[in-house]
């Protein structure tokens, strides 16, 4: 069967979208359940055409909605990328503030390690 012009194995479009660094990534990706077209979980050779909404699971509980605008054969520019999708992702909520570290009495004895590294870390050693 020849695969039509219009669609592309979805592991080739997520690397020449440049959603994943390598080939292989991606196609790791999919295998692992990470990767959804239409709310239906992807196998790396699933054609994407022009139209398909991805969902993609990233490292740190992130999760990104494209909608696929074009379809891409080759990995260009991170330019000619964006021209391949519109991203539908909800912005992240702000992240809050760290808490400074806590304040130490006076006379309280040698600091611990751990207060150490973080009086090192505000320091800017």
């Amino acid at each position: 069967m020849q695969p039509s012009s219009d669609s592309i194995r979805v592991d080739k479009w997520l690397w020449a979208a440049r959603v994943f660094k390598t080939r292989s990534l991606a196609s790791t990706a999919c295998d692992g359940g990470k990767v959804d077209i239409n709310a239906e979980a992807a196998k790396p050779a699933r054609r994407v055409r022009t139209g398909d909404r991805i969902e993609v699971s990233l490292p740190r509980g992130r999760r990104r909605i494209l909608k696929v605008v074009g379809v891409g054969e080759r990995r260009g520019s991170a330019e000619a990328a964006r021209k391949l999708f519109e991203d539908l992702t909800p912005p992240e909520p702000p992240r809050s503030r760290q808490a400074p570290p806590p304040f130490r009495e006076p006379g309280a004895g040698r600091p611990t390690k751990r207060e150490r590294r973080e009086i090192d870390r505000l320091r800017g050693h």
